[in-house]
């Protein structure tokens, strides 16, 4: 049975795991898919942050970092109550599959139906975004559509509201 407050992607990348797992954890890999500065520390406490997501800043603590397979941290966004930092869990399972990856993706944890459809659409533009670069494609310039829960200030990314 799926839980009604868990977004759960799912994608195939042409590149193999160490690649896309560059591409996750390297602050300058992160950047040329999505935010403007990223900072990360790949240990279990670690620091997570990612600045520049739609004007907004994620902030959350790694939980396991297992190289080139598995990431897992906390998330959330600064300045936003329902979604805090570290209100939320990502994680992030690579798997060598068809001679490229396998990414499986679940955020659990958002509070409601709404900041959860708001997360789903965010990650689907941004694993677009990873899948392309990854794969060695300019993924272009970032342009994240508008619905009507970002003109209400919701923020429809994976690292969103």
């Amino acid at each position: 049975m799926t839980e009604p407050l868990v977004v759960r992607r799912e994608t195939q990348i042409a590149a193999p795991p160490a690649t896309v797992f560059a591409f996750l954890t390297d602050p300058d890999k992160i950047v040329s898919w999505m935010g403007t500065e990223a900072e990360t520390e790949l240990h279990p406490g670690g620091l997570y942050l990612l600045k520049g997501i739609h004007t907004r800043t994620a902030r959350g603590a790694f939980r396991e970092v297992v190289p080139v397979h598995r990431l897992a941290y906390s998330f959330g966004w600064e300045g936003h109550e329902e979604v805090p930092p570290g209100s939320s869990l990502v994680e992030i399972d690579l798997i060598d599959r068809d001679g490229g990856t396998l990414l499986r993706m679940t955020h659990s944890g958002l509070p409601n139906a709404e900041q959860c459809a708001s997360h789903d659409e965010g990650w689907a533009h941004y694993m677009g975004r990873l899948t392309r670069r990854a794969s060695g494609k300019d993924p272009g310039p970032d342009v994240f559509p508008k619905s009507s829960d970002n003109e209400r200030g919701g923020h429809a990314t994976p690292a969103a509201s």
